[in-house]
C-alpha cells in the first residue's frame, strides 16, 4: 500500500552496528512535485521516496513496491546491493533492479547519493529479515494505525461536510413533511392520503440529501447506481414480497378503496380499518382481534366496503298463511316499518312476495338504515320484532312448516286402536 506523507527534519546517517534511522526531508517549502510516498515491505513502511520531474512520488513508490513484491514471491531471497554504473546508482535484489537513487533524492534529504543509497540498502535488508513475532505484529499495527490516522485526517473535511448535509436534510425533510401534511389536510380530507403525501415528501427530500452527502464524501453516484444495477436482479428476487407490499400500499393509498374507520370485508376478514401503512393494513375485527394484512394480499383481494355509503339496505323474511290476505299483510308491514324512527324514509320501505313455500307465503321486507354495523344489526332486529307483533295484532297467521303424513298399509295394531273406519281413511 502506498501512502503519501510529508516529512520534516534530517537526521545524521546511521553508523555501523546501529539500525539506520529514518531519513526525512528538509523543512523547506515544497512545490507541487516535492512530496513523498512510502516504500512498503511486508506491510511495513521502510522509507520514503520523492517525486521526479517526470514521475510522481506515489507512482514511483507503486512501481518499487510491485518490484519488491515480485521478488518476495520467490523462495530464495538474497541481500539488497548497490550498483553504480556511469553515475547511475541502483539498488538490486536477486540481480533485479528495485529502484534508482537519483541526485534529486540526495538533494531532498541533504545527503550524497552514495550515503543515501547505503542507508536505503541497510533498511531494505533489515526489513527483508524475518523479525520476531512480537516485533512484527507491533510494526504492522503501527503501520496500519498510522495509515488509518492519515486517511481519517484527510477525510475529516468530507465527513464533516456529509454530516452537515445530513443534518440539513433531516431538518428540511421534517419541514417538508409537515407542510405536505398540512396541505393534504386542507385539500384531501382523508387521513390515509394525508399520511401518504407527508411520507412521500419526507422520503423524497431524504433521497436528494443522501445523493448530495455521497457526493461530498467523494463517491461517484453514477458508479454506485451501476453497481446496484448489476445486483438488481438478486435484490429484486430477495425483496420481491417486501417491494410488492410497498408498491401495493402506495396504490391503495392513492386509489382509496377504503379509509380509516371504514367497515370492510377483505377475503375472510371483516372489521374496521384502524391503520393503513405502506407495508400492511391493520383491521380490528368485530370480536376485538387485530389483523395485519399485507398490502399485496389486500390489493389482490375482493374488497367489500360496507360503510362507503352512509345508509345500507337490510331485509327481513316473514311467512304468512296461504289463507291470509297478502295485500292486507303488506299494508300492515309497511305501516309498522314506517313507524321506526331510525329507518330511512327515502328510499321507502318495500314488501315483496319472495316465495310460495310449502306451507307459507314468504314476504321479504326491505328497508334502509345507517350503514354502521352496530346500528345496522340493531335496526334489523327491531324491524323483525315490529313486523311479527304487527301481524299478530292484525290476526294474520304466521304458521310454521306443516307436514302431512300418509301411511300406506297401516299395521293391525293401529287399526285396532283407532278403529277400522279411521284406519281406512288413513
Amino acid at each position: 500500500m502506498v501512502v503519501a506523507a510529508l516529512l520534516v527534519g534530517a537526521p545524521a546517517p546511521p553508523t555501523l552496528g546501529q539500525e539506520p534511522p529514518p531519513i526525512t526531508a528538509p523543512a523547506s517549502e515544497p512545490d507541487t512535485t516535492e512530496y513523498f510516498a512510502d516504500v512498503v515491505v511486508k506491510g511495513r513502511s521502510v522509507f520514503q521516496v520523492g517525486s521526479l520531474s517526470e514521475l510522481e512520488a506515489s507512482k514511483r513508490a507503486a512501481i518499487i513496491n510491485r518490484r519488491i513484491a515480485s521478488v518476495l514471491s520467490r523462495d530464495e531471497i538474497g541481500d539488497v546491493t548497490i550498483q553504480a554504473v556511469r553515475e547511475v546508482t541502483t539498488l538490486q535484489l536477486n540481480n533485479r533492479v528495485l529502484m534508482t537513487v537519483t541526485g534529486q533524492d540526495a538533494e531532498d534529504y541533504g545527503l550524497s547519493v552514495e550515503d543515501l543509497a547505503q542507508n536505503w540498502t541497510e533498511r531494505l535488508n533489515q526489513s527483508l529479515e524475518a523479525p520476531p513475532l512480537a516485533i512484527d505484529v507491533v510494526q504492522r499495527l503501527n503501520t496500519t494505525v498510522r495509515q488509518l490516522s492519515r486517511n481519517a485526517i484527510e477525510s475529516l473535511p468530507a465527513f464533516v461536510g456529509a454530516l452537515l448535509v445530513v443534518l440539513v436534510t433531516w431538518g428540511a425533510a421534517t419541514g417538508v413533511r409537515y407542510i405536505a401534511f398540512r396541505w393534504a389536510q386542507q385539500t384531501e380530507g382523508d387521513r390515509s392520503t394525508e399520511v401518504l403525501i407527508g411520507r412521500l415528501g419526507y422520503g423524497g427530500v431524504w433521497i436528494v440529501g443522501l445523493v448530495i452527502a455521497l457526493g461530498v464524501l467523494g463517491l461517484d453516484f453514477g458508479a454506485l447506481l451501476g453497481a446496484l444495477g448489476l445486483t438488481s436482479v438478486a435484490i429484486g428476487f430477495s425483496l420481491k414480497d417486501v417491494l410488492s407490499n410497498y408498491i401495493s400500499g402506495v396504490i391503495l393509498l392513492a386509489a382509496r378503496p377504503f379509509r380509516l374507520g371504514d367497515q370492510v370485508v377483505i377475503s375472510d376478514y371483516e372489521g374496521t380499518i384502524t391503520q393503513i401503512q405502506l407495508r400492511a393494513t391493520t383491521m380490528k375485527t368485530y370480536d376485538g382481534r387485530m389483523v395485519y394484512i399485507p398490502n399485496q394480499e389486500v390489493f389482490g383481494a375482493s374488497i367489500i366496503n360496507n360503510t362507503a355509503s352512509n345508509i345500507r339496505r337490510s331485509s327481513v323474511m316473514v311467512g304468512i298463511d296461504y289463507d291470509a290476505d297478502i295485500s292486507e299483510a303488506v299494508q300492515v308491514i309497511q305501516a309498522a316499518v314506517s313507524q321506526e324512527e331510525l329507518v330511512e324514509s327515502s328510499p321507502v320501505p318495500e314488501v315483496l312476495v319472495r316465495e310460495l313455500a310449502a306451507s307459507t307465503v314468504n314476504l321479504e321486507v326491505r328497508f334502509w338504515v345507517n350503514s354502521q354495523r352496530g346500528e345496522f344489526l340493531a335496526m334489523t332486529s327491531d324491524v323483525a320484532q315490529t313486523v311479527k307483533e304487527s301481524l299478530e295484532k292484525a290476526d294474520i297467521e304466521m304458521p310454521t312448516d306443516i307436514y302431512t303424513l300418509v301411511f300406506r298399509n297401516p299395521p293391525a295394531l293401529l287399526k285396532n286402536t283407532l278403529g277400522a273406519e279411521i284406519a281406512e281413511q288413513m
